[in-house]
């Protein structure tokens, strides 16, 4: 008899791709909902965060669909949780846009800020730096290529672990002009500033590595 599927849903906050999401995650074997409904999120085996857009206006449509709740209640609890694009964007301490601060979810201390690089956006194919044991990044080679669309990106990891006890973050990085966080493994949180449902087989691999670990 064959495992059950496990339940994933992709939370619905108005600001993601949802259908490319549920569609990619239906693909390698996911039993997938989208719904912005927060006992079906909390009851999940795991939820993911997508999010397009302005940072300001996804934390504001988080916060009004009690994502933040959701998302902090879960990792409380050692409950996965996944955020693509600025659905990682918005795991850390505070956003700049034009100017304007906004406060994040606070997971990972980090400023979201412009990319400096002589083309902005960053659109179309590039390769990542995983880090050493990734499991987000088993099974794919070093030169395999992921699908970026940002203007904005944290360029600096500021988040120290001194306690041996505790396992350090592992950060993935990129390069647009500068070095910038494409990826983090974090205990039950993982995200990643590409888009896996628009990479093709590698994404595909990417969120086959995911689910296995719900």
């Amino acid at each position: 008899m064959s495992a059950p599927k496990k339940k994933v849903v992709v939370f619905d906050y108005g600001f993601g791709n949802v259908r490319s999401a549920e569609r990619a995650l239906a693909h390698v074997g996911a039993d997938v909902e989208i719904t912005g409904d927060y006992e079906t999120a909390m009851n999940a085996d795991g939820v993911l965060v997508p999010g397009v857009g302005a940072f300001a206006a996804c934390m504001q449509g988080l916060r009004a669909a009690r994502g933040d709740w959701i998302v902090g209640r879960r990792l409380s609890g050692g409950r996965p949780v996944m955020g693509i694009c600025v659905g990682m964007q918005i795991l850390f301490e505070r956003g700049i846009e034009h100017g304007v601060e906004t406060e994040g979810l606070d997971e990972w201390p980090g400023v979201v800020e412009p990319l400096k690089a002589d083309v902005v956006p960053h659109m179309g194919w590039n390769t990542v730096t995983p880090a050493a044991d990734s499991q987000l990044f088993a099974g794919l080679d070093a030169d395999t290529r992921y699908y970026f669309v940002h203007s904005y990106a944290v360029r600096e990891w500021s988040l120290e672990v001194t306690n041996p006890n505790i396992r350090a973050p592992k950060v993935t990085w990129a390069t647009h002009g500068e070095p910038f966080v494409a990826a983090v493994e974090n205990g039950p949180l993982w995200a990643t500033q590409f888009h896996p449902e628009k990479s093709g087989d590698a994404g595909a691999q990417l969120l086959t590595n995911w689910i296995g670990t719900l």
